[in-house]
């Protein structure tokens, strides 16, 4: 017994020596990045490393050869090796926002041991940072009462599936009362799912600081995995583990929007909603906003208020869902003959689908269709979806 007591002893005491022996490695006493004085300092210790890089979404963007074409993207900076083997680059503070950086180390990407603040975006990830400001001040989490975050599973017999998941958020307050509330429905773009939203744009922190600070009326908020073919985030269902792709089956070709209205069903059978158009919204960034274009015109008596987030907007579907994209012309004559409370555009003056969603302003003009036009700088990226998020919510249930 002994024995076997002191080989557990020094076990314990091994692993504790290998755990601190793993950080003073990887880490050691190393702040980075190090916001200070007006300035950001980026630091990694690799002594053998013959070149780092450092790349972060606010340095100065660069023209590169992607899927969708030629778009900009984030901008590389070289880094400077001290004698302690640390190299290091600092800059300006950047703008206030949420700032996603990673390093090249002699050519191979790796994200900052120094930082266990990390985003994934499809199958990438990033560290990130915050910088506070007036622009940002609602995606920080603040001293205010918090609304719960469930992940709900749903049956969606139309997609033939006995369950799939999606993020809905209660307000602070909901557990304790009988109060019915609104419902906005968020949906997320191409290659994301259904933690999309809460952790990339944010959700949560700016429905919280909004709804505490007057200027949001509490709200359930209700954002389902856009791809048909998933039952949730890819590793956290059955025989999931594989790699995420952008590109994902059954997504814009109808079978989302057809199966709709079993996420509808579940939510207002087992949350306290107010089922009327009024006090509905749905919204979403990218394929969730052509979801939203489509879901919504396709179901003019629904949804009293429509966020498109630099969404894409065509699309000629072939198959047994092409009716859902068919005709759209005729389908927002009705959707507008009752108009929605706030129809709400909002894109980046250098997004790729710019042009697309000029050619739809100018559907809705010749039509004298009303909407709020919000139009940023910057192309396809989390910092405007946040921003339009952020300026939507107010404007919800009014």
């Amino acid at each position: 017994m002994k024995a076997f007591l002191s080989l557990a002893v020094g076990c314990l005491i091994s692993l504790s020596a290998w755990a601190q022996e793993t950080v003073a490695v990887n880490t050691g006493d190393i702040v980075s990045p190090e916001l200070k004085n007006q300035t950001v300092t980026f630091k990694l210790l690799a002594p053998n490393a013959k070149e780092v890089v450092v790349e972060a979404d606010f340095f100065e963007k660069v023209k590169r050869q992607t899927s969708f074409g030629m778009m900009e993207t984030p901008g590389q900076i070289p880094m400077v090796k001290g004698q302690d083997g640390v190299w290091t680059y600092t800059t300006s503070m950047p703008s206030p926002e949420l700032h996603t950086y990673c390093f090249y180390v002699d050519g191979m990407r790796m994200l900052d041991p120094s930082n266990v603040y990390m985003i994934r975006d499809i199958a990438t990830y990033t560290n990130y940072f915050l910088v506070d400001g007036e622009l940002s001040q609602n995606y920080f989490v603040r001293e205010v009462p918090h609304g719960t975050v469930s992940k709900v599973w749903y049956p969606s017999p139309t997609l033939g599936m006995e369950r799939r998941r999606m993020t809905v958020y209660t307000p602070a307050g909901y557990e304790d009362s009988n109060k019915q509330y609104p419902v906005l429905y968020l949906l997320h773009g191409a290659g994301g799912d259904e933690n999309a939203w809460s952790e990339l744009g944010r959700a949560i922190q700016i429905l919280d600081n909004l709804i505490a600070q007057g200027k949001a009326e509490p709200m359930i908020v209700v954002m389902p995995n856009g791809n048909g073919a998933q039952e949730a985030v890819p590793g956290e269902y059955p025989n999931s583990m594989y790699k995420p792709s952008f590109a994902n089956p059954k997504t814009m070709e109808g079978s989302f929007e057809k199966a709709f209205p079993d996420i509808m069903k579940y939510v207002e059978s087992h949350y306290r909603t107010i089922n009327d158009k009024n006090h509905r919204a749905i919204a979403g960034l990218s394929m969730g906003g052509f979801h939203s274009l489509y879901i919504s015109a396709n179901n003019p008596d629904l949804f009293g208020y429509v966020g498109l987030f630099s969404a894409a907007i065509n699309r000629q579907a072939k198959g047994e869902n092409t009716y859902i994209y068919e005709n759209l012309e005729a389908k927002l004559a009705k959707q507008f003959s009752n108009a929605p409370k706030l129809y709400f555009i909002g894109i980046g003056n250098t997004d790729f689908l710019f042009q697309d969603n000029v050619k739809y302003r100018e559907l809705l003009d010749a039509n004298g269709y009303k909407y709020e036009y919000m139009e940023t700088d910057g192309g396809h990226e989390w910092r405007n979806w946040r921003k339009y998020l952020n300026h939507f919510v107010p404007e919800l249930f009014k």
